[in-house]
């Protein structure tokens, strides 16, 4: 579980600064799954062995509204990083998680984000929040 909070943060980190080394370019013929040159993209791998068969139960990605996991991801990451600082359980909340809810990471890792939290309370019988669905 270390290794999954750990790696998740570091992802969040290295997305605030891939938008320092990327240089615009004005190339022609670009690949049609490419984001545009201003935009960047943003990758969230997650460790845990038991997470994506996991993930292959829940609702699509389109089964809620990127607004949605936006909203869920806010209050769960504040909930993980107020219990990382004051919680005497290291084991479980192990890293500090930056997300900022202004930054469009898109629907996928929005998805992946909430269901990470949604896997964790399941698989550690905790509820982060109060009134989690």
């Amino acid at each position: 579980m270390k290794k999954t909070v750990f790696l998740i943060l570091i992802i969040l980190v290295a997305f605030q600064t891939v938008g320092f080394s990327q240089k615009k370019t004005d190339k022609e013929g670009l690949k049609a799954d490419t984001i545009s040159a201003d935009s960047l993209e943003y990758r969230i791998i997650i460790l845990d062995p038991g997470f994506e068969t996991w993930l292959l139960s829940q609702p699509p990605e389109h089964f809620y509204s990127n607004d949605y996991y936006i909203q869920k991801n806010r209050f769960y990451v504040s909930e993980w990083n107020q219990r990382y600082t004051s919680s005497n359980d290291n084991d479980l909340f192990d890293n500090y998680i930056y997300y900022d809810p202004q930054i469009n990471y898109g629907i996928d890792i929005n998805y992946k984000l909430y269901y990470f939290f949604k896997y964790f309370e399941a698989k550690n019988h905790i509820n982060l929040l109060n009134n989690t669905q």
